[in-house]
């Protein structure tokens, strides 16, 4: 037997039968004689025999596998959103293939033609950072290929869509800082071109003009890049400039960190002097010193739901289908790093 992945026509050729007739013993159908079945079956065995699943998916018009595009493998966040969305597929049979953007507008296209090469039966996409140009995810609409986005929703596109309400999260993590007494706040952005990015700035500013506070625009930075390092140099230079900050609204928990590592660069006392919190509630948050507050984005749900949603669009043969948005609540996690009345 030849070396590589074995065929129905090698074990044919072995045990000097028909293919059909390998095929009907594989698939344990009657008219078989119990000696040809295991003869074909042991063999079958022995050889690591498997379908082939591009033979199978042009047959049955289905590969029973879901795409995946996310930003980032590394975020705690997405892992987390992943874990969710591979549970719920298995549960019903599907496998999933995952490939990542690195918030790449270029990656992420290249990645889209890979999944509908490989004839997913569907899509679940987090755009890139960078993904302004919608006409390769227009392309996956045309073509009839079930498509739903997580997390970052995306304007402008008949999908569905599941996020958490990040408006509500950002206000009530504004909330939570100036019930700790904070009265300067600063917020550290997303990249504008998220719809995420502009609702979190929304929900903190609505937190300020409720509770009477004045709405600074110097006090909003845009920290595109959401790093540790991008966001402690920004940080940095908002010390400089002598302005009193009391308090930190970081979009999420990579810019809240650099912005602790300045603060400390700084000898600020944290919470004493100035209270944070990040976004995302990642898995570091709880180990630093003092514990990281945030934001949790109910991951896990968000990518089991994304999979019900996706689902509904394969089972679905209406053309015509009307999209949905599914919105989960965001929780303010409080620790250390805010809490300065406990």
């Amino acid at each position: 037997m030849k070396k590589g992945q074995v065929t129905i026509k090698d074990i044919a050729k072995e045990l000097n039968i028909s293919c059909s007739t390998v095929s009907r013993a594989l698939k344990d159908f009657p008219g078989i004689s119990p000696k040809t079945r295991k003869a074909v079956v042991d063999l079958a065995s022995k050889y690591n025999y498997r379908p082939n699943a591009i033979a199978l998916s042009l047959r049955s018009q289905k590969t029973n596998i879901i795409g995946v595009i996310i930003p980032e493998t590394v975020h705690f966040f997405f892992s987390t959103v992943i874990s969710g969305i591979e549970d719920e597929a298995m549960s019903e049979g599907y496998n999933v293939m995952i490939c990542q953007s690195n918030e790449s507008y270029e990656r992420e296209a290249d990645s889209i033609d890979a999944l509908m090469s490989a004839r997913v039966d569907g899509l679940l996409v987090s755009i890139s950072r960078e993904t302004s140009d919608l006409k390769h995810l227009q392309k996956v609409r045309e073509e009839g290929t079930p498509l739903v986005f997580f997390d970052r929703l995306v304007e402008g596109m008949n999908a569905s869509s599941v996020i958490v309400d990040d408006y509500q999260g950002a206000y009530d993590a504004t909330a939570h800082l100036i019930e700790q007494g904070c009265k300067n706040i600063v917020h550290l952005g997303g990249p504008e071109n998220l719809i995420l990015s502009r609702k979190r700035k929304e929900g903190y500013i609505s937190a300020l003009e409720d509770f009477n506070l004045p709405v600074d625009e110097s006090y909003i930075v845009e920290c595109r890049e959401g790093n540790l390092e991008m966001a402690q140099a920004i940080f940095s230079e908002l010390l400089k400039s002598g302005k009193p900050i009391d308090g930190v609204f970081a979009n999420n928990d990579m810019t809240a960190l650099g912005v602790m590592a300045a603060a400390k660069a700084n000898k600020i006392k944290i919470p004493q002097e100035l209270a944070i919190i990040g976004y995302s509630d990642w898995q570091f948050s709880a180990m630093l010193e003092p514990a990281l507050s945030s934001v949790n984005q109910s991951g896990y749900e968000m990518g089991r739901e994304a999979v019900r949603l996706i689902f509904q669009e394969i089972n679905n043969e209406d053309e015509h289908r009307m999209s949905k948005i599914s919105i989960l609540d965001a929780e303010v996690v409080a620790r250390g790093s805010s809490l300065r009345n406990h």
